[in-house]
This record gives C-alpha cells, sequence and structure tokens, in this order.
C-alpha cells in the first residue's frame, strides 16, 4: 500500500494507476473527513469500498466531480436550483442530490486541493464515500479511518490531521420541480441555502 503526502508531486500520476485498476481504491482527505473513492464506473472498486466499509447496500456512493461543468454534463436533467447551490458552494461542503434518469444520485465536489488534482488528472468521476466503518464517526486522520476499516485500501494520500470538529458534509436533495431539502445539517446552514437563493 503507497502512503504518499499531498505534496507530493507524484501522487496524482500514481494514483490514477491505482484508479484505474478495476478493484483500485484510494483513502483519500477532503476538506471535511477523510473518504473512500474508487472510478465510479468500477463495479468491483464499488463493491471492496463497501466491504470496506461493511456498508449496507441500501445505502449509495456519491460521485465526486473535479468542477460544476463536469457534473452539470453527468446530469443533464439537474434542477436550476440544483445549479445554483453547486454555484454558491461548489467546491464545499455541499452534496447534493439531484435527478439521474428515473432515480436520484448524490455529487459533490470536494474543496481540497490535492484531492481536485487528483480528480483533474484522472479526468473521470470517483463514487465516494466517508473513509470509516458504517455507522461508526467519521476519520479525521490517515491512521483513524485504516484503524477502522475492515479491509485496507491500496493506497493512501495523506494529508495529515484534518481539525476534528470538521463535519461532514450539508446533504441537499433537489426534486425534479425544484423542491428541496436537508436530509442531513452540514457546514453549509439552511440560512445560508437560503441566502444564495435570495
Amino acid at each position: 500500500m503507497d502512503r504518499i503526502p499531498c505534496a507530493d508531486a507524484s501522487a496524482a500520476v500514481l494514483f490514477c494507476d491505482v484508479l484505474r485498476r478495476e478493484d483500485g481504491v484510494l483513502l483519500v482527505p477532503t476538506e471535511t473527513v477523510y473518504g473512500l473513492v474508487c472510478d465510479a464506473a468500477h463495479e468491483a472498486a464499488r463493491a471492496r469500498i463497501y466491504e470496506m466499509k461493511r456498508r449496507p447496500a441500501s445505502k449509495l456512493l456519491t460521485l465526486f466531480f473535479a468542477s460544476r461543468e463536469a457534473a452539470e454534463a453527468a446530469f443533464p436533467a439537474m434542477p436550476e436550483i440544483a445549479k445554483r447551490f453547486a454555484a454558491a458552494f461548489c467546491p464545499g461542503p455541499v452534496t447534493l442530490i439531484v435527478p439521474d434518469g428515473e432515480a436520484f444520485t448524490g455529487f459533490r465536489i470536494p474543496d481540497h486541493p490535492a484531492l481536485l488534482r487528483l480528480l483533474k488528472a484522472y479526468g473521470r468521476p470517483l463514487a465516494s464515500t466517508s473513509a470509516n466503518l458504517s455507522g461508526q464517526p467519521p476519520a479525521h486522520t490517515p491512521d483513524e479511518a485504516l484503524k477502522s476499516l475492515a479491509i485496507p485500501p491500496d493506497g493512501v494520500l495523506d494529508g495529515g490531521p484534518i481539525p476534528p470538529d470538521s463535519a461532514a458534509s450539508t446533504v441537499i436533495k433537489v426534486e425534479r420541480d425544484g423542491a428541496w431539502s436537508i436530509l442531513r445539517p452540514g457546514p453549509v446552514s439552511e440560512e445560508m441555502l437560503r441566502a444564495a437563493l435570495a
């Protein structure tokens, strides 16, 4: 398992190789907590993440994108309200759940320089979730995450400790008609969201 500091310029290239594997999974920092990521199109890698977290299959993974443009291209039916939230708070600690065909999918643009470099270098969306056993507190250091997980990842992008009071992202679901609701409170409050729409 490679463990590379975020400041190492070689990290993005090396970890792109890991992500190209059908079952490749990385441990990465975000601005909120440590997370697990894999190529969103790799079924074996997504299955490994569920095993690592002992996560119920009913809980879907979130997609990480490098930019708002990439997210909007992936979700052509994204409501205008969701686009306004994304313009105001992305990159940042907001997860938007938007229409995706007949279903709904969550996405986020993380505000962490090293992770954004990796996303841009890889050029494809990454499936993601917090790096902890399902139901347990999120990890704020790589070692916390590694001790918690049932199976180790293939690589660690080491960003050092994240402040322990950092909260997981605010999760907002935007319906097809533009109605929205907060599914999980977080750093971006309802007042901030309403102000962005004013």
